[in-house]
């Protein structure tokens, strides 16, 4: 079984008081302390965004990190299989997707899906697992960008959390420059078995998730049914 959690925003690094996501994440392997590898590379592997990490799951799980400026080991495949979730952090969307490619991280993602660890992560860590994604890795304004396309069609995270990310999502959408997809609020989060999004959880009571489309002309807001998690 293949699974990507794909998290809007939230989880330790926005909300560390507020661990629903996280075990969310973490509920879904059957092991008391499962094995999880936090992979930071869209921020540039920050060390303070690395302790965060440690201190938010260290007593539930084995938790460890890849850091590709100081890697644990030669052999990637190898350390990142013997994971039961790769949990993949924000920040530039499109760095992450350069070096990722560079050290043939992109293939060894896919194979650790295929075999079913499971993928999560939030911000770049979600819309890197889509066909395209809105990214504000360029600086000065949103843009679509291209990603790894193990899910189809494109995601839009922090929908609520940030003020152009929901008129520039619609606007590529309606202008046919982005595909369909997903607008996720900070907190939202929808949770994929093989490619078909199963379940729809936040973290707080009003985050929402949607599926944006255009019908007859005009964009489509699809509110998802969102199970809060508290």
């Amino acid at each position: 079984m293949k699974q990507i959690i794909a998290m809007g925003g939230g989880g330790f690094s926005m909300e560390p008081d507020n661990p629903l996501l996280d075990d969310y994440v973490l509920d879904q392997v059957e092991k008391e302390r499962p094995k999880i590898c936090f992979v930071p590379t869209a921020s540039g592997d920050a060390d303070s965004y690395i302790e965060r990490f440690y201190e938010a799951f260290k007593e539930k799980a084995e938790a460890t990190h890849l850091s590709l400026f100081k890697p644990p080991t030669r052999d990637l495949r190898e350390f990142l299989l013997e994971q039961d979730i790769i949990y993949v952090g924000g920040g530039s969307t499109k760095n992450l997707l350069v070096l990722w490619r560079e050290w043939g991280l992109d293939e060894i993602m896919k194979e650790a899906w295929e075999q079913g660890v499971v993928l999560a992560g939030i911000s770049a860590g979600a819309i890197c697992w889509f066909d395209e994604g809105v990214t504000d890795s360029y600086g000065d304004q949103l843009e679509p960008l291209a990603c790894l396309g193990f899910l189809p069609g494109s995601c839009c995270p922090h929908y609520d959390g940030e003020e152009e990310r929901k008129p520039a999502y619609t606007s590529f959408i309606k202008d046919g420059s982005i595909r369909p997809g997903y607008a996720l609020d900070d907190g939202a989060a929808v949770h994929f078995i093989n490619t078909d999004p199963v379940k729809h959880v936040s973290s707080r009571t009003g985050a929402k998730g949607y599926y944006v489309r255009v019908e007859a002309g005009e964009v489509e807001e699809n509110e998802l049914e969102m199970e809060y998690l508290g």
